[in-house]
């Protein structure tokens, strides 16, 4: 029982970071779609590695992600406001680039797929 511990506590704080984020962060600079990738809260519960997703170009997500970075407190005292956790982990985000990654790959393999079709 214990190992399912550590990924419920990962996906209430996912959940919470997620409301906070599209619900209660006033910025008018964050104008573009942040998703929460993934959430791992260390076994101490000191920390959480919040990966997060922004869609635009590289300049949007670098000013998004400095501005998600300075609202780390806000979004610290919410998680405890919302979750019941003995401690509230300090916020850690990180940009998540898995899914351009993906992207990426796809457009490889269907380059690879028409290149295949004309050849035959």
């Amino acid at each position: 029982m214990v190992k399912y511990r550590g990924g419920r506590i990962n996906e209430e704080v996912k959940k919470a970071v997620s409301s906070i984020i599209q619900n209660e962060i006033k910025d008018p600079r964050l104008n573009t779609l942040i998703s929460v990738t993934k959430v791992e809260v260390t076994k101490d519960l000191r920390y959480a590695k919040v990966l997060v997703s922004i869609l635009g170009d590289d300049k949007v997500k670098t000013e998004s992600l400095n501005i998600l970075r300075k609202s780390a407190g806000f979004i610290r005292r919410e998680v405890g406001h919302k979750v019941s956790l003995r401690l509230t982990p300090e916020i850690i985000i990180e940009l998540d680039n898995s899914i351009e990654q993906g992207m990426h790959i796809d457009s490889i393999l269907e380059k690879i797929k028409e290149t295949s079709k004309n050849d035959n």
